[in-house]
């Protein structure tokens, strides 16, 4: 038995949407979250200053004596889960975008035709597909960065017309020039607009990584022996800055689940 928590990090609160998953299906496990509020968001910036970022974040998380370490941002998935395995070789850690790209492969039929929209930084990293085909190499894959989705949803601009509009404005054409069936949200951030998607798009398959992951961390908790055969401590919830918009959206993201949050302010 290991009590000790997991540790989760990203960019801001779009991490959080992983949370209530991991609360229905690990039950017993409690959870540090870091949320870097304050300098969000990361897909915009250049990677040498997105592995700063992760690197600072991922160090806390280790002073809080997590026994796993979750990237719940695709962003850092993409382009910093190398460098931060081989500094703490010691700690699990796990990136979202693998679990999806495997769901998105077993799931996959003859005709799947699949789309992926994230941030500007891992669309150009181009990691979900050449993941993808490294087991499927002849499943069609279409990317498209949607830089304005993030800080919308930061804001709490997400169930209006203003959202609806940016949707239309960067699926609308890509899902119908590229005759997509299935759609990776590329962001944790996204599953708080999947509900708009399927209403622009009611046909469209949706893999939701924030939830894919789960099942991953209880794999990996299972091979590693942590499982927490206990009660779940309270869990930990940090931000770099406790915005209007980032408070705004806890009773979204956590309403029904019965999670205990507590946040608290943090500054690396």
């Amino acid at each position: 038995m290991d009590r000790r928590p997991i540790g989760f990090f990203d960019s801001g609160l779009g991490g959080l949407t992983c949370i209530p998953h991991m609360s229905e299906l690990l039950k017993t496990e409690s959870i540090i979250y870091f949320g870097d509020t304050a300098r969000t968001p990361y897909g915009s910036k250049s990677v040498k200053t997105i592995k700063t970022f992760a690197d600072q974040a991922a160090g806390f998380l280790v002073e809080n004596h997590v026994k796993m370490i979750v990237i719940a941002c695709n962003t850092v998935s993409a382009t910093c889960l190398s460098d931060l395995s081989k500094k703490y070789p010691e700690i699990p850690i796990v990136g979202i975008i693998e679990p999806a790209c495997k769901e998105a492969v077993l799931s996959s039929v003859q005709d799947t035709r699949l789309g992926i929209i994230g941030t500007k930084v891992t669309v150009d990293s181009l990691v979900y597909e050449k993941t993808i085909h490294e087991s499927n190499e002849d499943l069609p894959v279409f990317q498209k960065a949607c830089p304005a989705f993030v800080p919308l949803i930061e804001e709490g601009i997400i169930n209006n017309d203003i959202m609806d509009l940016t949707i239309h404005y960067y699926l609308d054409d890509f899902i119908m020039e590229n005759r997509i069936d299935t759609l990776i949200l590329g962001c944790t951030h996204y599953p708080l607009i999947r509900s708009r998607i399927e209403r622009a798009f009611p046909d469209l398959k949706i893999i939701d990584p924030s939830r894919v992951i789960v099942k991953r961390i209880s794999e990996i908790l299972k091979e590693k022996d942590l499982l927490s055969k206990g009660p779940a401590s309270e869990n930990r919830f940090y931000a770099s800055d406790l915005s209007t918009g980032f408070t705004n959206m806890i009773d979204l993201i956590f309403k029904g689940t019965g999670a205990s949050v507590l946040f608290k302010n943090l500054e690396l």
